[in-house]
């Protein structure tokens, strides 16, 4: 698939100016349509929207269910599930960072009560019921593992007791019993999020602002997935998994990352032609126009670890599915769209697979300055067919970047932008917008010009990552006309795709 030259910006709906503590998917999200639209955007990109308690997006407990975090409060008062004052006890002072803490406490206190009065009501009825049923393939297990979390304390699955944790017969039936009012709660969160998410949908299409939503390589142990699906992952007989995911020493990190999260037993995968798998991205589509694969080149070969390595220096590389893989999503999507996340370690084999299937691939110009005029991250380099980030959320902002650069670093940067290096991130934008890329995104925090304090995610660190949020005055017409200037001037915004498809079409004629 090849983009229509384009530009768009990254910020996951958490760090949305939220009112509860957190971004939401309500008044928040929609006024940022309408901040892209002033800036002359045409894609948003988001992490994973899955449900999680610590905040990490690709530590998600379910690759079909959304995030209560996300649910709008006032949203859910405005249909009288919640009341005015129940909403108002939840606000939190607007501030730079999401508190997690405070989110997990308010929003599971709430979304019970609203679920509670939601089925007192008796309104929408048909409607739940409809929802329900048109998702029960992943919305049965999931609501009973939401269900079971809640009850044993949060748990992992693998200390619940064993009928349920190994799903027999007669503890599936047993729990799904005794659990049934909480499942149907969770059934209530769910149904909600979808209605919320699907009204931002409609609201960025209809103002021309396309969605790109991200895949996960790994789920987390601790997920649904995992729980419903064991025969699919590489796992012992009582769930311990046999080896873990990570990645080798790269520019992240010296000892590597060890994920630690389970592997897919592929041979299982493909015996069952991936459906599991074609389920899983046909779930990001149903909520976003692209979706961005993440680490994509272990679909040509995997860091696989022991089970119990202390790092990931452990590892060795394993074969991944590859071209069957990609036939099978070919046969079931045809020219969807995807973008392959081919960052770290690339190698020839991993370069021919993407190329193969016409997956565009991603430049980012944070890497851009350390090898030189070889770079395959310098403009010079690029195909058409590839998106150039600043940075992407695992990146230091472009101004932290800049301030941590080697000497070497600012000297090409600023021999290769014409400037002394102020306003870096100014530069760094209009130099992925003027590039051939088809497409050029850059985090909202590069927008802004902010510090490292903004940092979403750094990998291999445990603690202090995904908090950063906007604050509603950030949100100023000022940065939102440096962006539309500066598509203007590089051919990015929508009008001008259009006016030239339509002079191709009439020199074709």
């Amino acid at each position: 698939m090849q983009f229509k030259r384009a530009a768009g910006v990254i910020l996951h709906i958490s760090s949305l100016p939220g009112n509860n503590g957190i971004g939401d998917l309500g008044e928040p999200a929609h006024r940022f349509v309408d901040y892209l639209v002033s800036a002359g955007q045409a894609y948003w990109q988001i992490l994973p929207v899955g449900p999680n308690d610590q905040g990490n997006p690709y530590c998600a407990q379910s690759s079909w269910a959304g995030s209560p975090f996300l649910i709008s409060l006032d949203e859910l008062a405005r249909l009288g599930d919640l009341t005015a004052a129940e909403v108002e006890a939840a606000r939190a002072p607007h501030r730079n960072g999401v508190d997690y803490g405070f989110v997990l406490r308010t929003r599971r206190e709430l979304l019970a009560a609203a679920a509670k009065r939601f089925f007192e009501s008796g309104r929408e009825r048909d409607g739940f019921e409809k929802f329900c049923s048109a998702e029960a393939a992943w919305l049965e297990d999931w609501a009973l593992f939401a269900a079971a979390k809640v009850c044993f304390g949060g748990e992992p699955w693998w200390k619940w007791p064993k009928p349920l944790a190994l799903r027999s017969d007669k503890g599936l039936a047993e729990y799904r019993e005794k659990l049934s009012q909480e499942s149907l709660g969770q059934k209530y969160i769910q149904y909600r999020f979808f209605q919320q998410w699907d009204g931002l949908r409609r609201k960025a299409a209809g103002a021309g602002v396309k969605l790109i939503g991200d895949v996960p390589i790994y789920t987390a142990r601790d997920s649904a997935d995992v729980w419903a699906s064991r025969e699919l992952f590489l796992l012992k007989p009582d769930g311990t998994p046999k080896v873990v995911s990570g990645v080798p020493p790269d520019y992240f990190a010296a000892d590597g990352q060890l994920w630690g999260t389970p592997i897919y037993d592929w041979k299982k995968h493909a015996a069952g032609g991936f459906a599991w798998w074609l389920g899983r991205l046909r779930g990001v589509l149903r909520l976003c126009d692209v979706v961005r694969i993440d680490h994509f080149r272990a679909f040509e070969s995997y860091w696989e670890v022991p089970a119990g390595a202390t790092t990931a220096r452990e590892g060795r590389w394993v074969q991944g599915p590859g071209d069957d893989f990609f036939a099978a999503v070919r046969k079931s999507f045809g020219e969807a769209p995807f973008i392959a996340e081919d960052l770290g370690i690339i190698t020839k084999a991993v370069r021919e697979l993407r190329d193969r299937w016409e997956l565009p691939g991603m430049r980012v110009l944070q890497f851009a300055f350390g090898e030189g005029a070889a770079s395959p991250h310098l403009p010079i380099r690029y195909p058409r067919n590839c998106v150039v980030y600043s940075g992407t959320h695992d990146n230091d902002t472009t101004v932290g970047w800049y301030e941590k650069a080697s000497a070497k670093e600012k000297d090409l940067f600023r021999r290769y932008t014409a400037t002394d290096g102020n306003y870096c991130h100014y530069h760094m934008i209009r130099m992925a917008y003027s590039s051939i890329a088809d497409l050029a995104i850059v985090p909202m925090q590069d927008v802004l010009g902010l510090g490292s304090w903004a940092r979403t995610n750094t990998p291999g660190l445990v603690e202090g990552n995904w908090g950063w949020k906007l604050l509603p005055e950030q949100l100023q017409d000022q940065s939102a006309h440096m962006l539309r200037e500066l598509g203007e001037l590089f051919g990015r915004l929508p009008w001008q795709t259009e006016a030239i498809e339509m002079e191709g079409e009439a020199e074709a004629a």
